[in-house]
């Protein structure tokens, strides 16, 4: 829920007997065909020597070769940039702009932090092809793998633990009314936030969660807490590991850059019919994503008890977007999906488009280009059971390859420009509809535009939206 310039004209000249030298003007053409040259800049002088001098001694020579090599490299780059017709400043030959666009966006910039851990990944003793995570890892990545996994297990391992509880007859009296409470309970569409854990959410174990990818929370535009908002998180990728760590925790900061909101991320109804899990996502502030929930949430609470201050977020792709997670893509289901605009007109709540880039990059999973069969089923129990089945891997707990751990890279989670909604509780226009949805598309087209290039480098092709 990836985004020219006239280079400078460099050729080989030679002098003497020397090395091959770059020329060291640089050339601009102007849009009426003149050419302008620039003086070098100021470099210190050279000592001369002749092929003889260079030939004598080993270590001159390694130096002369390292020199050719950098003078190589600059003519390639100069060259392609030529090629291409651009110039430093994003200006082209013949006076056209090719600068990037003005999207309103300011700019972002990555940190550089996985070059680290490349360096421990090449350095990574290996078996059988796989590689193995040295002994020497520090403690804190230890514990960052911890979280991780703990939270990808919570599932297996809270009905693990219920049923184990259902095999000791001596806890039935506690189980059967529990069972009783979890059936009839409202917790999860009522709007309440009485559940809530702000204190087990800002826990500092959770900053283990947002460090193990690295996560980071990227704020663009200001949210005013005297409105209401609908959050739209892109993509969906296979868990959504992003959208838990910057709303469901505190760990990237979500309150302290967006401070006097309250924002619930929404999650699948049938998630809060599984025992003691449930527990758990709902002390996270998790809710359902029915419109019953989405409703309450954003017209109860805030100071005049109307929603003010109040957000959501929801995961627009679905289950059907997970099935598009590919590394290196961008493909969202958004086309059609329009349910989340009518909600936000019918409560007033403006939306605000998030996208974060490095989510579908967390696995590798089966393509359904390669496998149309396998793509076929999965379509089957989506559509009947109204759930997938992605057949994925990631890396394991102690090695990079093998596992369904999810991979250690960057998640950066852009949180847009929101779009303001005007409520109507009555008569709501497609027209209208269509307004505001084009309107958000767009502003996902700009942030992908804004930020592809410093977020999204190994990007195999551009932002898709899917019917």
């Amino acid at each position: 829920m990836d985004g020219g310039d006239i280079t400078n004209g460099v050729g080989p000249v030679a002098v003497g007997d020397g090395p091959v030298r770059p020329v060291t003007t640089r050339q601009e053409a102007t849009g009426l065909g003149e050419i302008h040259t620039t003086p070098p800049r100021d470099r210190p002088p050279k000592p001369k020597r002749n092929s003889r001098d260079i030939s004598s001694s080993p270590t001159d020579r390694q130096v002369h070769d390292d020199h050719k090599d950098d003078h190589t490299h600059d003519r390639h780059t100069h060259a392609e940039a030529l090629k291409d017709g651009l110039d430093e400043d994003g200006s082209t030959v013949n006076g056209v702009d090719h600068k990037p666009k003005d999207t309103g966006y300011p700019r972002l910039d990555d940190d550089g932090i996985e070059s680290d851990r490349e360096r421990a990944r090449e350095q990574a003793y290996q078996a059988g092809g796989i590689r193995f995570a040295p002994w020497n890892i520090p403690y804190r990545r230890r514990l960052q793998t911890l979280m991780v996994l703990i939270h990808s297990l919570s599932i297996a391992t809270t009905v693990s633990f219920f049923f184990f509880l259902c095999a000791i007859p001596l806890t039935w009296p506690i189980v059967i009314p529990y069972l009783l409470h979890m059936l009839l309970s409202k917790a999860a569409t009522d709007g309440r936030q009485r559940l809530r854990s702000d204190r087990f959410r800002r826990s500092s174990v959770w900053n283990f969660f947002g460090d193990y990818f690295p996560a980071k929370l990227h704020k663009t535009h200001d949210l005013p807490p005297t409105r209401k908002y609908i959050f739209g998180y892109h993509p969906h990728g296979i868990i959504s590991h992003g959208a838990f760590a910057a709303f469901a925790t505190e760990a990237l900061g979500f309150s302290e850059k967006f401070p006097g909101i309250t924002n619930s991320l929404l999650t699948l109804d049938s998630n809060f019919r599984i025992p003691i899990y449930r527990e758990y996502i709902l002390s996270m502030g998790l809710r359902s994503v029915s419109k019953e929930s989405i409703t309450n949430i954003l017209t109860r609470g805030g100071p005049n008890n109307e929603g003010m201050g109040r957000a959501v977020t929801i995961v627009v792709g679905g289950a059907r977007e997970s099935l598009e997670a590919q590394p290196g893509t961008l493909h969202l289901i958004l086309g059609e999906r329009k349910g989340f605009i009518k909600i936000a007109l019918r409560t007033g709540a403006d939306l605000v488009p998030v996208l974060a880039f490095g989510e579908n990059d967390l696995y590798d999973q089966v393509s359904p280009k390669t496998h149309p069969r396998l793509h076929m089923l999965q379509m089957w129990v989506l559509r009947t059971l109204k759930f997938t089945l992605p057949f994925l891997h990631g890396r394991g707990i102690f090695n990079y390859d093998v596992g369904l751990m999810p991979y250690r890279r960057p998640l950066h989670v852009v949180v847009g420009k929101p779009i303001k909604v005007a409520q109507q509780t009555q008569n709501i226009e497609q027209a209208e509809i269509d307004r505001l949805h084009k309107l958000y598309v767009e502003e996902l087209q700009k942030i992908w535009d804004s930020y592809k290039d410093a977020f999204a480098k190994d990007r195999k092709e551009e932002l898709l939206i899917i019917r």
